[in-house]
């Protein structure tokens, strides 16, 4: 599969046959090191991840809660940019030609660049898909446009206040998969409702062909199992970088990457059996083979 949209549309086509979701992790590109995000992806994947979501530093995260804000402010106080996140995955891009990558952040980096430039660097470095936070589906048509030509997907959210009339347009320019936001308010926060996710997805469904992941308030793996038997795929960014923040509390700058990747990967790789298990156990359940 040689187009970068064929490789989204594959990792959630490999994880339908295996009858199970997909699990898409989020890391701030640049945290805790540059030199972390490469090794760290590669792990990731291992771990078990289908899709990396690698977020743009920005000094404005307005969409995302404390630990992300400052995941991002500690990546630009070491000069990390939207050029250095696309040398990242081209780098990553030599040795793994199968796993999505997906660009999450705000339109302010990308027109500092320019959309032709980014689009056309973007495809360079082998992206596959790029969700913007504060890019309004119905205003950003040209765009779209170009992403497509470069054969990047362009991924939107929705939420629970989202309306009909939203999730139609959504559903009529979006590719690669929806990402539907479990909660209203900021990244981490708690008190997720899976049956209430569960009746939203039935909703987007009529409107959206896509693969919908939830995100926002998924922090454990039985949070991840819950939403794994209704989701399409579950995004967790939040309590893994947490995670990976507190194993490098108090270390040296040379042993914080390598401590980063191995909580990161560890704890990862606990919330994909987590999910795994789950699926086993509702399809024993419901009598069927797995």
């Amino acid at each position: 599969m040689n187009q970068p949209l064929d490789r989204i549309a594959a990792a959630f086509a490999r994880a339908a046959e295996q009858k199970r979701a997909a699990l898409i992790p989020y890391i701030a590109a640049g945290n805790p090191l540059p030199a972390t995000t490469v090794p760290l992806m590669h792990a990731l994947v291992k771990a078990g991840a289908d899709v990396i979501e690698l977020g743009i530093p920005f000094s404005d995260p307005m969409a995302d809660g404390p630990v992300i804000q400052r995941a991002a402010e500690h990546a630009i106080a070491q000069g990390v940019g939207l050029r250095h996140v696309l040398a990242m995955v081209a780098e990553f891009r030599t040795t793994d030609q199968q796993t999505p990558i997906v660009l999450m952040g705000y339109a302010n980096p990308i027109e500092n660049m320019g959309q032709k430039q980014f689009a056309e660097q973007a495809q360079a470095a082998g992206i596959d898909g790029l969700l913007t936070v504060d890019y309004p589906p119905e205003e950003i048509d040209e765009f779209v446009q170009l992403l497509e030509q470069h054969h990047i997907a362009p991924i939107f959210l929705l939420a629970p206040t989202s309306t009909e009339t939203r999730i139609r347009a959504v559903g009529k320019i979006a590719r690669g998969y929806v990402y539907y936001v479990s909660l209203n308010g900021v990244t981490g926060a708690g008190n997720l409702d899976t049956t209430d996710v569960a009746t939203r997805l039935k909703g987007i469904r009529k409107h959206v062909s896509l693969p919908v992941g939830v995100g926002f308030g998924i922090s454990d793996a039985p949070s991840a199992q819950r939403i794994s038997l209704v989701a399409d795929a579950v995004v967790i960014g939040s309590k893994l970088i947490d995670t990976m923040t507190k194993a490098c509390a108090g270390l040296p700058d040379e042993q914080q990457s390598q401590a980063a990747i191995d909580a990161g990967a560890n704890w990862l790789a606990g919330i994909r059996q987590a999910m795994d298990v789950a699926r086993a156990e509702s399809a024993s359940v419901n009598g069927k083979s797995v």
